[in-house]
């Protein structure tokens, strides 16, 4: 019988003498999207490294939170624009963690694997499908039986890297919300409830019958909420796993990893799958910052992409990153420097042990 001990060493350099050092630790702020995986990653990275501290806080104050140098890192499942990383001040890096979907997640007893396309969720936030035995959505599941149910739509309150990647895609395949809601981290639908972050979306459809919105597919997975299969561009219906949102990372990844995967061509890929980023400034010289807190930061990005790191990722409900996309990150981590010279980095190996 051959046993395997998998650990993670930490060859700390010069930044040993700083675990436990409050100078060594970090804070970051931003998408809610990544949340349940920072929390552990995070909490494991400290035993080695140094303590992270996070708020989810949504990826726009995230970002803003970077900007003013109030945080060493925000977080977004949305990428920088061009004209945003102008407005930032100085260059930074994106930093790919994992990928999750976001899902149309639903609270209606006894109905499961329910179908939708994209023009009958444009019909229900915009107002024009407001029951749940409406013909249009029993035509497509003629093998349900729905409730004369009122549907209780939610949405996002604040800034969101979520509301964006949904938003993106339902622009993208829908013209009527192209033009009428489009797309960006803030919207104004024109009914529903408003809700903080995924845990908000997600506790008001998981308290109210009829409750329709759309949330991070892990918070779905975790909470065992009842999500619906949604028609991808090969007219399949697919639901949101580790397998069918992987599935939609398998594109070219441009070397600064800024890349929209939703809609993608594979068919067996979920429609609205993303990547979720760390976002910090190249330069890490500003604002009185320690080599300490570098060589902390570049220690925790190289820690999230490890295999140990990864593992967490799919244990979380995440989809881990394709090894395209983990080489394209090294690089990036690499090319981050302090005072113009390269961070010394926390160089992770994995040892194996076998025994019979």
């Amino acid at each position: 019988m051959k046993k395997t001990l998998l650990f993670v060493t930490a060859v700390l350099a010069i930044a040993l003498s700083s675990c436990g050092n409050k100078e060594s630790n970090l804070s970051g702020a931003g998408a809610t999207f990544p949340a349940p995986f920072y929390n552990i990653v995070f909490k494991e990275y400290s035993k080695i490294g140094s303590k992270v501290t996070y708020g989810a806080i949504g990826s726009g104050g995230g970002i803003r939170s970077l900007k003013d140098q109030t945080v060493d890192f925000g977080a977004s499942d949305v990428f920088l624009s061009d004209a945003e990383l102008k407005d930032m001040g100085a260059d930074v890096v994106h930093i790919p963690t994992a990928l999750g979907g976001v899902v149309l997640a639903y609270n209606l007893k006894d109905v499961k694997d329910l179908k939708l396309t994209a023009d009958i969720i444009s019909d229900i936030y915009l107002g024009k499908i407001t029951n749940w035995n409406d013909a249009k959505i029993k035509e497509l599941n003629p093998s349900l039986n729905f409730p004369d149910k009122g549907i209780t739509v939610v949405y996002r309150s604040d800034g969101s890297g979520t509301t964006s990647v949904f938003s993106e895609y339902m622009s993208k395949v829908n013209p009527a919300w192209k033009t009428e809601i489009g797309e960006g981290k803030s919207l104004k639908f024109p009914v529903g409830i408003a809700a903080k972050g995924n845990p908000g979306v997600a506790g008001i459809i998981a308290e109210t019958e009829g409750g329709f919105g759309y949330i991070g597919s892990e918070y779905a997975l975790a909470l065992n909420m009842t999500s619906a299969l949604l028609q991808n561009s090969a007219g399949n219906f697919i639901a949101a796993d580790s397998k069918s949102i992987s599935a939609s990372a398998n594109v070219d990844i441009p070397n600064d990893t800024r890349v929209v995967i939703t809609n993608s061509a594979n068919p067996e890929a979920y429609p609205i799958s993303t990547f979720t980023w760390i976002i910090a400034y190249k330069e890490q010289n500003y604002n009185a910052r320690s080599e300490v807190q570098a060589k902390a930061l570049v220690g925790l990005l190289n820690y999230i992409i490890s295999e140990e790191g990864q593992a967490i990722a799919t244990k979380t409900h995440y989809a881990p990153l394709p090894a395209v996309a983990v080489e394209k990150t090294k690089a990036l981590i690499e090319s981050m420097t302090y005072g113009g010279n390269k961070i010394e980095t926390y160089q992770l190996s994995v040892a194996k042990d076998t025994a019979h």
